[in-house]
């Protein structure tokens, strides 16, 4: 279990993306301690989302952690944009490139906090020798490239994994793909403590149900503590 605080970062690929401002305000308003970015070249992944411009576009929306999330390939022609967009946390992928060390070392020269993320097939071993260069580790509990699939129960296991691998490092634990108020607690009490959260939350994209669906996902987080 991890001792770092619980977030919960609703993931804006789900949202109306006629009304993307005012869909991120709304999760400000109902809770959500991170704003996580998905972005998908349809290349790394088998779909396309938005790039830089779009993300710079809601940038002033709030001041909240925008959480982004680079399911591209390459990703370091993209890094800066991303920085200047607004980014705070730049996560890339260890299957997108052959220098991933040097992606991270890119990330944190741009002033970022830097993250790997990695596949479902992707073993935690691939990254021990970067492990001090990561802010923050994103374990993929789904095949990214789209939203609403259902978490792959083996990640429980592969969450534990990577929290051994960071030890009592300064780093956080993400999990993205089928987090839902049913498995949550299984996520955290694993060791994960940023738990990323899609169809979850916005389904439906009625913002009167934002605010229950997040604290119930961080209730159920939570209550491993209790």
């Amino acid at each position: 279990m991890s001792s770092r605080p619980v977030r919960i970062a609703p993931s804006i690929l789900s949202a109306d993306f006629s009304r993307l401002g005012d869909e991120v305000k709304a999760i400000v308003d109902a809770g959500a301690d991170y704003i996580h970015v998905d972005v998908m070249d349809g290349h790394f992944v088998p779909n396309i989302s938005f790039g830089a411009p779009v993300m710079k576009s809601i940038r002033g929306v709030t001041d909240k952690v925008f959480d982004v999330h680079l399911m591209i390939a390459p990703a370091d022609p993209y890094l800066a944009d991303f920085a200047k967009a607004g980014a705070d946390i730049i996560t890339v992928h260890a299957e997108a490139g052959p220098h991933l060390n040097r992606s991270l070392q890119a990330i944190r020269a741009l002033g970022k906090k830097a993250g790997v993320a990695l596949n479902p097939a992707t073993p935690v071993s691939a990254i021990q020798h970067v492990i001090d260069d990561v802010d923050l580790l994103l374990i993929m509990s789904v095949n990214p490239g789209f939203g609403g699939q259902s978490f792959i129960p083996g990640s429980i296991d592969k969450i534990r994994q990577a929290k051994a691998l960071i030890g009592g490092r300064d780093i956080d634990l993400e999990v993205d793909g089928g987090v839902t108020a049913d498995n949550a607690r299984a996520v955290v009490a694993a060791g994960a403590n940023v738990l990323v959260a899609g169809s979850s939350v916005y389904g439906g994209n009625d913002s009167t149900t934002y605010a229950g669906r997040i604290k119930a996902i961080r209730d159920a987080a939570t209550a491993i503590n209790a």
